[in-house]
């Protein structure tokens, strides 16, 4: 009924392979060698935090202890940031009256300084006073999360320390303490001295102080 078509008709469309489209554009970023997730401004060189702000249950007895008493983490903290100078400090700045001569003989004693009167101690009465004063010891405490951060090139993450301190103030105690902790420091001991006195021994629990601990390999 209907005429049939040459049997060349549709050859000049058939002959050859099919034409291919062209590369897409290649990404602006690409070409010049930048990364598609770059880094926040200023963080370049930074580390991560070892265990996240959330990771509390990393170490539940400290994380309980720090619900009850905040100010006994904040204390071991504090001690090992500022390298047992906390003593030095409150020394200095004792009156020389009778009733706290004693309390000076204490805070001059190297000795004395790993015992009753230690820094510890001394940082986390400061930061019970404050929290129980103005109910605003995470002022305090923020300087101590900076200061921690500076010395070991740690990021600062999201938010700035104060928020941090501000609104998660135990869970930030609680970082801070496990970070230390993870960098071979033992917060359970006597404070700063017996720390480095461990460090002179050469005990530092399978981990070189200020390096986080890493867990070890298979050894042949």
């Amino acid at each position: 009924m209907y005429p049939s078509a040459p049997p060349d008709a549709y050859n000049k469309f058939s002959s050859g392979a099919p034409p291919t489209a062209p590369p897409p554009a290649a990404y602006g970023g690409q070409q010049q060698g930048v990364s598609m997730n770059p880094s926040r401004p200023g963080t370049a060189g930074l580390r991560r935090w070892s265990t996240g702000l959330f990771h509390c249950m990393d170490d539940p007895g400290n994380c309980l202890i720090t619900c009850l008493c905040p100010c006994i983490t904040f204390g071991q903290i504090a001690d090992i940031v500022d390298k047992g100078s906390c003593c030095e400090f409150i020394s200095s700045k004792l009156p020389t009256s009778c009733h706290v001569k004693k309390l000076r003989d204490l805070a001059d004693s190297p000795q004395q300084n790993r015992g009753c009167f230690s820094a510890c101690i001394a940082s986390g009465l400061i930061y019970g006073l404050i929290c129980t004063s103005t109910l605003m010891g995470c002022m305090y405490s923020c300087g101590y999360r900076s200061r921690l951060r500076a010395q070991y090139d740690l990021e600062e993450g999201e938010c700035p320390d104060f928020m941090v301190h501000c609104c998660c103030e135990h869970l930030a105690l609680c970082q801070e303490y496990r970070e230390l902790k993870n960098r071979g420091y033992d917060l359970g001991i006597e404070g700063w001295e017996a720390n480095m006195e461990r460090q002179r021994r050469g005990v530092a629990g399978g981990a070189v102080m200020g390096a986080p601990a890493m867990p070890l390999g298979m050894i042949r």
